[in-house]
């Protein structure tokens, strides 16, 4: 894949709702997690959960979870920077971004 479409895909340099909820959506799907179970680690109702994706507002704790637990960090959700990202990570996140 090259850099143009990796771009395209991660809605790179876009900051905008609805491109931070596509990154956020790829970031879970991307672990093979439902909401639910993302929701229990975070220690927040699956409701609660579900409003941030959904509204492309991710609070700062759920952006630590996936950084500490999962190595997606912060730029990539809300920037869609993703070239800092270990290589695995990547690929994983670009085959969920794929899906989408």
């Amino acid at each position: 894949m090259n850099i143009d479409t990796k771009e395209r895909l991660a809605h790179t340099g876009d900051v905008s709702p609805e491109a931070i909820r596509v990154r956020l959506l790829a970031a879970r799907n991307s672990l093979g997690l439902q909401q639910l179970e993302v929701a229990k680690q975070l220690g927040l109702k699956k409701t609660t959960f579900h409003s941030q994706e959904s509204r492309g507002a991710p609070s700062i704790a759920t952006m630590k979870y996936y950084y500490r637990q999962h190595r997606i960090d912060f730029n990539f959700i809300l920037h869609g920077d993703f070239a800092q990202l270990p290589q695995d990570v990547q690929d994983r996140l670009f085959s969920a971004l794929q899906d989408e």
